[in-house]
């Protein structure tokens, strides 16, 4: 079948050259195979996301020449779903609340994993008040639960799910109504994508994200992790530090489409070069 692929930007900062580079990917894997290309903008986080710059992102990609079928999807219009899914979990015996702050974690970790120290179950088969509580993911429970899993990487292959590498993962935020691995599993399906395009960066996630399709009966799509553009370091390219973002490059009266085109023949500014980009510190 023709894949279904997206982009998803969250509205915290201007795009820069490194989400170009991720929505020509999607968008191109798409249609050269006939198939469609969708937008998500992926806004639930309330202390960062910024309203005015949706029109910000649909004004870059279209600058860009890239076109997608349909209309974006909107996270906030999508809060009653993740609310749902998170009562099944619950309703499964497999969340838990917790009121450790980040810190609290850091200091009482023992180990690492994909997204930094890991939490060490403080709260775990306590009597724990739920209100203004994280919910967090029997880890353990869950793998149970579903038994062995295995995802596929365009690139790469077969995988065997590990998800336990992530510990605990927090689902429910304190601060926002879902956690980034609960979202984009419940929006990838019901958009339809069955071929998530993302950045190298994301690769272990998905062994989060494979299970918790498992658990909620989501189907599984292929998964096609791409390199990331990097500065000189090796970092990849951030909104926090201030890469460029391509509405000044587009306010400037640069040809969005012969950047595109550009990017796909692996023409890049100076100091910035494709790679796996080197993994920061939490």
């Amino acid at each position: 079948m023709p894949p279904i692929t997206r982009f998803a930007p969250s509205p915290n900062g201007p795009l820069h050259l490194g989400h170009a580079y991720a929505a020509v990917v999607a968008h191109d894997l798409a249609r050269a195979r006939g198939g469609q290309f969708l937008l998500r903008i992926e806004d639930i986080d309330a202390t960062r996301s910024r309203a005015d710059l949706t029109p910000e992102i649909i004004a870059d990609l279209t600058w860009l020449g890239l076109e997608w079928d349909g209309p974006a999807m909107i996270q906030s219009d999508r809060l009653a779903d993740y609310a749902a899914a998170g009562e099944r979990l619950k309703a499964m015996g497999l969340l838990y609340p917790c009121h450790c702050t980040r810190a609290e974690v850091i200091a009482a970790s023992r180990d690492n994993g994909p997204d930094g120290p890991l939490y060490p179950g403080t709260c775990r088969g306590r009597d724990v008040d739920p209100a203004g509580a994280a919910w967090r993911l029997d880890m353990t429970g869950a793998r149970d639960m579903v038994g062995p899993l295995e995802w596929s990487d365009e690139r790469v292959g077969p995988q065997c799910a590990r998800p336990h590498l992530f510990g605990d993962v927090v689902l429910l935020r304190k601060e926002a109504p879902a956690s980034y691995h609960l979202a984009a599993t419940l929006d990838d399906a019901a958009q339809g994508v069955t071929l998530v395009t993302r950045g190298r960066d994301l690769f272990a996630a998905t062994h989060v994200h494979r299970l918790l399709q498992a658990l909620l009966g989501l189907p599984m799509p292929t998964w096609h992790h791409h390199d990331l553009l990097v500065e000189p370091d090796g970092r990849k390219l951030a909104k926090r530090r201030g890469s460029p973002s391509l509405a000044d490059r587009r306010c400037a009266g640069e040809d969005g489409r012969a950047l595109a085109d550009d990017l796909r023949a692996g023409r890049f500014p100076a100091g910035i070069s494709l790679g796996a980009g080197v993994e920061e510190g939490p």
